[in-house]
């Protein structure tokens, strides 16, 4: 696979286009919190967003809840345990 990550520009761009703050951006990317996503969007050195977190975080914006149930429930079938609606400190992190 090949891959380059989307640049801090243009995650800031989805969040305004979105209309979401920066918690509700690393909730749907799997981010530890709010802090954890500006890490993506700015600073002297923006951590690159590996294929996986931007893989999960557009599945939950383009899938739909009976698809995106459809994987979870794969996933848990693997052994997974996983609540999306959960905090991060309240189950296993994905």
């Amino acid at each position: 696979m090949r891959y380059s990550s989307p640049s801090p520009e243009d995650l800031q761009r989805l969040k305004n286009e979105l209309g979401r703050t920066g918690e509700e951006m690393a909730e749907l990317f799997g981010v530890a919190g709010g802090q954890q996503w500006r890490k993506y969007t700015g600073g002297a050195q923006p951590r690159e967003m590996a294929p996986q977190m931007l893989f999960f975080g557009a599945a939950r914006l383009v899938l739909s809840d009976e698809e995106l149930s459809r994987v979870l429930d794969r996933m848990r079938a693997i052994g997974a345990e996983i609540e999306l609606s959960a905090q991060a400190t309240d189950t296993p992190a994905l």
